[in-house]
């Protein structure tokens, strides 16, 4: 989020002032919100459904998981946000910018996860 606002890349998609506004809060809370739905909610979730994930590896169903993310987004978030179904309102560059990140993310919680969970796995 900070390297795409550093970059100026698609400046009318800003998550962190949609979740502000949907909140009524300052920026900040946004930026709070947004963390602690990618950690806490994000993060527990996926530990608590990582058997259920379809995937041969972490890193596999770590994208699975953050398209499910994504998609989630796209129906729920962006709608409640004003800006459509799939933020179609801010043109086709906003679902496929989000897609990717969502897949970063996604790789990078199933890969950490592994990691994590890998030494406790083998402790047994």
């Amino acid at each position: 989020m900070i390297a795409k606002g550093m970059m100026g890349v698609m400046p009318e998609l800003d998550v962190i002032a949609m979740l502000s506004m949907m909140m009524g809060a300052p920026a900040a809370m946004g930026w709070l919100a947004h963390f602690m739905i990618g950690t806490i909610a994000w993060g527990g979730g996926f530990a608590v459904l990582y058997a259920l994930i379809p995937g041969g590896t972490a890193l596999l169903k770590g994208i699975v998981f953050g398209v499910a993310a994504w998609l989630g987004m796209m129906i729920m978030v962006m709608p409640m946000a004003g800006a459509g179904l799939f933020g179609m309102t801010m043109g086709l560059m906003a679902p496929m910018m989000t897609l990717v990140l969502h897949v970063i993310f996604g790789a990078v919680l199933g890969v950490t996860y592994h990691m994590r969970a890998a030494p406790a796995t083998l402790a047994h």
